[in-house]
């Protein structure tokens, strides 16, 4: 097989290589303490508590909104089809 087949495919390769060592220089030049880390692994169960609060909420509310459209749309399905 020969080189220039495997270009695409090589040059692919070389693309995630350097992708992945961009990460790692990146990783340890953004290196936090032990206190900072315990602090933001303190702060998940909040984090995630909210987060599904959040989501419940807007949850409630855009089936709030739907059903207000489906009593409209059947509302006048009904009266394309009995009349009074």
């Amino acid at each position: 097989m020969r080189i220039k087949d495997n270009l695409p495919t090589l040059f692919i390769g070389l693309v995630v290589a350097f992708s992945f060592m961009m990460m790692l220089n990146h990783a340890k030049a953004d290196s936090t303490t032990p206190q900072e880390l315990a602090n933001k692994i303190a702060q998940v169960p909040m984090k995630l508590q909210s987060h599904i609060s959040n989501e419940i909420e807007k949850t409630k509310e855009f089936q709030k909104k739907k059903w207000a459209e489906s009593k409209v749309q059947f509302a006048n399905l009904k009266k394309l089809f009995i009349k009074d």
